[in-house]
């Protein structure tokens, strides 16, 4: 599969824009792979961090089928988690990366952030883990408020002197979860949760960002247009030199527009 697509470029952020999302997450998993190929060539384990959520669906579909990559060298993470929800539970992002990904590649060393227990020995522990060695790889999308990972809007901070936190999710962040599928009713989204945030997640030295679909298009406006502040928190994405933005048309408004 050749996958077609126009080059743009805002600020330090390489930007490609696809036909449709499953031409993007082709591209997306085949350029995170050839990375991945790299750096397990260069240093014995490769660390990555994963976002979890339907943006990524095609991604990760294409990710796991990549072949000659030596997932038993990776040391994978996922950048947040809900607070309050039952373990088990379908809507858990350990769940999401478990069944779309880590269950058919078998990294290495899996460290899941856990569904329950004190937030503050969480916090601490996975910390910890992230501190033993540099995050090679980070893949992420955006929200449709401009999030990176849970940091909202009011809650994001480009300097934020943490590894993880505990925030509260603001009312869009909560509502993308239904526009998703991801819960029945805003009432069952929950209203706090665990985030790796802004300054761990861009002290990684590569970043794959996927963002498709007619519900990212405002966000994905906002990341390239608007001023790099944390009332949009993906702006920052601009001065990261080693990350690149993957939409598609439906998501890219001047495509849109076209």
């Amino acid at each position: 599969m050749e996958s077609q697509y126009q080059n743009r470029q805002y600020e330090k952020l390489q930007v490609k824009v696809f036909p449709d999302r499953q031409a993007l997450g082709y591209q997306a998993a085949e350029e995170a792979a050839a990375y991945l190929r790299q750096r397990l060539a260069s240093q014995q384990q490769v660390r990555i961090v994963f976002a979890a959520a339907p943006s990524q669906n095609a991604f990760l579909d294409r990710l796991r089928q990549a072949p000659d990559i030596e997932w038993s060298r990776v040391s994978a993470f996922h950048m947040d988690e809900y607070i309050g929800l039952a373990e088990g539970a379908e809507q858990l992002f350990s769940h999401y990366l478990t069944t779309h990904l880590f269950r058919d590649v078998q990294p290495g060393e899996v460290h899941l952030i856990p569904a329950s227990g004190q937030p503050e020995q969480i916090i601490q522990r996975y910390s910890d883990l992230l501190a033993v060695a540099p995050i090679d790889m980070v893949c992420l999308g955006i929200g449709e408020n401009g999030h990176l990972a849970f940091n909202d809007p009011p809650v994001a901070d480009f300097a934020d002197p943490q590894v993880m936190k505990v925030v509260e999710l603001d009312a869009v962040c909560r509502q993308q979860q239904v526009n998703d599928g991801c819960f029945s009713t805003l009432a069952a989204v929950p209203r706090h949760a665990l985030t790796l945030t802004i300054p761990t997640l861009l002290s990684a030295q590569r970043l794959f960002c996927m963002v498709p679909g007619k519900n990212k298009r405002q966000a994905v406006t906002d990341t390239l247009r608007q001023p790099i502040t944390t009332a949009c928190p993906s702006t920052i994405l601009r001065q990261h030199a080693g990350c690149t933005l993957y939409t598609d048309s439906d998501a890219f408004q001047e495509l849109a527009d076209a």
